[in-house]
């Protein structure tokens, strides 16, 4: 892991999410998880399995 960089002078717009149901145990378990994630940065993402939607984050 690598140190924190800050672009908060930088607006790309370059943000997209996705959600994801997430299947363990052969099925016997599953949650949801999203991500969010800047599309010119592979090493740019979060991902947080603890909401279903970004409405719930508030």
């Amino acid at each position: 892991m690598g140190p924190a960089r800050s672009n908060s002078s930088e607006q790309t717009g370059s943000l997209q999410s996705r959600s994801y149901r997430i299947t363990v145990d052969d099925g016997r378990e599953s949650f949801f998880a999203l991500s969010i994630e800047d599309v010119t940065c592979d090493d740019a993402w979060v991902m947080s399995d603890t909401v279903v939607a970004l409405e719930n984050m508030r």
